[in-house]
């Protein structure tokens, strides 16, 4: 049985859990999920694991928040007037807002709070500061020609 190499196209199952436990992602609804290894589609310290990983294989790999999604930064959290808001906007906690920064790009806002003047809204995504593990098995490789 052959091993995964850089450039070949493998399907994996995983899980994704913060430092906690608690997990935050997986592919049992969705089923297994087909990558390039070398891409970038995937954390690169989960690409290297999967290098001369076989058919079958387990492995864990813990990425600090640094390497995922960052630190959390207070900075990017904000209040809005509700005057900035369409008129027919009725934003609740949890909502995403889609927002254009100052440079033109867009920025996906997650809404925490609400009240009658304003809506609070964190530009952080909800795993940053976190550090995440990554359960992956290799379900199927394809080799690169």
């Amino acid at each position: 049985m052959q091993n995964a190499k850089q450039g070949d196209t493998v399907l994996i199952d995983y899980s994704v859990r913060k430092a906690d436990g608690t997990v935050v992602g997986h592919t049992e609804e969705t089923g297994p999920q087909e990558i390039k290894i070398g891409d970038g589609a995937i954390f690169p310290q989960v690409e290297e694991k999967l290098v001369d990983m076989k058919v079958g294989d387990k492995e864990s790999v813990t990425i600090d928040c640094e390497n995922a999604f960052g630190a959390r930064r207070e900075e990017m959290v904000i209040d809005i007037p509700r005057d900035n808001l369409p008129a027919d906007a009725e934003p609740q906690p949890g909502m995403t807002l889609q927002a254009q920064q100052q440079d033109g790009s867009a920025v996906t806002l997650y809404v925490v709070a609400v009240s009658e003047q304003s809506v609070k809204a964190d530009g952080n995504h909800p795993l940053a500061g976190e550090d995440i593990s990554f359960d992956v098995t290799l379900r199927e490789i394809k080799h690169a020609a």
